[in-house]
């Protein structure tokens, strides 16, 4: 089809755009390798099918924004085909008389798919475009109070109509030029679109007919040749990076888990992240995978009760910092500026609640909580900077072991009376229960362990606690950054638990659950870890602790099953109260225990009314990030209130909850908005129903 001085330009066009780009690349490669870490290639293969069907059926898109995920997955399929549709068209330019895969059945198919899809990516394109600059919604933007790279607000719309340009003009070009081959050779009902539009050029002479072929052709790969350059500069890279940033990220637990800091190595003169150098290497890429799309901050609890902490910013921030500086840091220069002088304030840092959810809903697997962490790292361990009242529980932890400074000596108080048992008293139990601070020193969480308590009692299971033994876990100092203290109780723990060699461990507090199970198996301590609310469901279908409504189970069911068959004995029953539960994010998002709360829930009779967000999407109490032990950052509201106010709007009697950060938190909500809705441990609910005489 091409002229011999087409395939020459366009030869000479190849290899400048693909110098142009390998030379940016190579940039992007050296720059990634300032970070620390290196990336393991082996998980890649282990990976390569489950990322290939995640990229391909763009599965992480549509757990948002379900119509805009829709248009833009239009886009990208349109886009995944093109790779072999622009292959084709270019080896027909080349090649003589030549049809890319034939005229038979393979030929045809191909051909209708890329006319249909054509078509999708048009008018995806267009909506996308139409969303951003005609309706201008503000799900794709920041507020003016949130600190925001000066050339992003402006930068981001410019590429976004650059890029939206090329595809129109790329994509449209190809169409047009398959619809203008079509009026000069005949109809096609494989390409039923392109088909219609050939109408257009009826009557067209065969000159120009050949002239608007070559046309289209040099405009649909002409600009694909001069985008590729620019395509690395832009978000749209994460086109690449995405899928790369699935296959490598480093593997985890859980989102939530954080790396061990070794203390020991005399090598190390920075801990935590000052700069972007001192970020993990996939740390860095996540910047270039960042679609600029913003879900990160639709969820984000800190962000949506008026706080000037937005992750989505964070992230464009190092990106457009890393266009501008990019060669710096490419050769071994450090950054001219700190994270917290660039990326994100010390206020933003501290706004954060550690919750799990910018990570959780990221289409690209970005991960901005674990750069907030590292900064904190930095802030408190480097440079002695973090707010003041966190040095209350930093005292507590030192010196009582408990954020709560209250002696370990009086841990045992809260089971007075309820004949609880010692590890020294039952050494050998098939449960040890953790108790947790929270659930030991605060008045309000006592009251959770002690129903928890009774519960266990009437089981007839063989438990024991650690009594005076016990002591905090560390996630609070983990969280606000103080890495050496919690590097201290971890390994003090983890020495008394090995020792003990515990069959099951049972937690009633989410933070101490995820500590136990995820984060302290690096420092050699590897146990089954299980929640308060699934013990309770264990033991309630197991026949083990009977309740005041009698039931009937199909134990043939698995626990993790939804769909738990429950039969009520009496032939008409209605539920005796609504009940909504709030989901903690270390319990639901973080360790995915979703479904056992709320069987345990059904199975005490009563009806449960979800929130909106819930599960996976559970909005934060606001309680963690260590945010428990100091003062909200400025905001138009407590993020405890804001989920109160949720759980208000479903109209349930009663708030259950799973977590005494939760308990607490949500109850000073309840106290400030002075509704008469109660806020209950799961534990104490189950408590109030069980059969017996004697509670003790």
């Amino acid at each position: 089809m091409l002229t011999l001085v087409e395939k020459i330009l366009f030869t000479f066009a190849v290899f400048l755009s693909a110098y142009s780009a390998l030379r940016v690349a190579e940039r992007i490669i050296r720059i990634l390798r300032r970070g620390q870490g290196k990336p393991d290639w082996r998980l890649a293969g282990e990976r390569l099918a489950e990322i290939l069907a995640k990229t391909i059926t763009l599965q992480p898109t549509f757990r948002l924004r379900i119509a805009p995920s829709l248009f833009h997955a239009l886009i990208a399929w349109g886009f995944i085909y093109y790779l072999l549709v622009n292959l084709g068209d270019t080896l027909e330019g080349f090649i003589p008389d030549y049809q890319f895969l034939g005229s038979g059945a393979v030929g045809s198919l191909y051909r209708f798919l890329a006319d249909l899809l054509s078509v999708g990516v048009l008018i995806g394109m267009l909506v996308m475009l139409f969303r951003r600059f005609i309706l201008k919604t503000s799900a794709l933007t920041t507020r003016q109070d949130v600190l925001l790279h000066p050339k992003a607000r402006s930068g981001i719309r410019r590429d976004s109509a650059i890029v939206g340009g090329f595809i129109l003009l790329h994509v449209g070009s190809r169409f047009l030029g398959e619809s203008i081959h079509i009026a000069k050779f005949g109809p096609d009902i494989y390409q039923p679109f392109a088909s219609v539009v050939s109408n257009l050029w009826a009557g067209a002479s065969q000159s120009a007919l050949t002239i608007g072929e070559h046309l289209a052709y040099w405009l649909a790969l002409g600009t694909i040749l001069a985008f590729i350059p620019y395509f690395l500069y832009s978000k749209h890279i994460h086109l690449f990076f995405a899928p790369l940033n699935f296959l490598l990220k480093p593997q985890r637990r859980s989102i939530g888990e954080l790396g061990r800091v070794n203390f020991d190595d005399e090598s190390v003169d920075q801990f935590g992240a000052n700069r972007l150098e001192d970020l993990g290497w996939e740390q860095l890429m996540d910047a270039y995978a960042c679609i600029m799309c913003y879900r990160c901050q639709e969820v984000c609890p800190a962000y949506n009760t008026g706080k000037v902490l937005s992750p989505a910013a964070m992230e464009i921030n190092k990106r457009y910092f890393l266009n501008q500086e990019g060669s710096r840091m490419a050769d071994g220069q450090p950054s001219s500026q700190s994270l917290t002088g660039f990326a994100i304030p010390e206020e933003a840092v501290w706004a954060c609640t550690a919750c799990g959810a910018c990570v959780d809903i990221c289409p690209v697997g970005n991960e901005p909580m674990r750069d907030i962490m590292d900064i904190r790292r930095a802030l408190v361990l480097m440079d002695n900077n973090f707010p003041d009242q966190l040095q209350t529980a930093f005292r507590g932890m030192e010196r009582t072991t408990n954020p709560w400074n209250i002696s370990p000596a009086d841990r045992m108080k809260w089971a007075e009376g309820l004949r609880v048992p010692t590890i020294e008293q039952n050494p050998q139990p098939d449960i040890l229960w953790w108790v947790g601070c929270a659930p030991a020193t605060d008045p309000r969480a006592q009251v959770t362990a002690q129903a928890f308590a009774r519960i266990l009692n009437k089981s007839g299971v063989s438990y024991a606690v650690l009594g005076t033994n016990e002591q905090c876990t560390g996630d609070s100092a983990r969280r606000a950054g103080n890495e050496f203290l919690f590097n201290e109780l971890a390994s003090a723990n983890v020495e008394i638990l090995n020792g003990l060699a515990p069959k099951r461990i049972v937690t009633t507090c989410p933070h101490c659950l995820h500590t136990l199970k995820n984060e302290y198996q690096a420092y050699g301590g590897q146990y089954t870890v299980v929640h308060h609310t699934q013990l309770i469901n264990e033991l309630i279908v197991a026949k083990k602790i009977r309740l005041k409504v009698p039931i009937e189970i199909d134990i043939s069911s698995e626990l993790q099953n939804e769909d738990l068959l429950i039969k009520r004995k009496s032939k008409i029953h209605d539920p005796k109260s609504k009940i909504t539960f709030h989901d903690p994010c270390y319990l639901g998002r973080q360790n995915g225990i979703v479904i056992e709360p709320r069987q345990t829930l059904r199975l005490v009779d009563v009806k449960i009314a979800e929130m909106p967000r819930h599960g996976a999407k559970s909005f934060c109490c606001g309680a963690g990030g260590a945010q428990m032990w100091k003062e909200e950052e400025a905001g138009i509201e407590r993020v405890s209130a804001n989920r109160f106010a949720e759980a208000q709007r479903t109209g349930a009697e009663t708030l259950a909850v799973g977590c005494p950060f939760c308990m607490i938190m949500l109850t000073d909500a309840q106290k400030a908005a002075d509704s008469p809705m109660q806020v209950r441990d799961i534990a104490e609910i189950v408590a109030d129903q069980l059969d017996m005489d004697d509670l003790l």
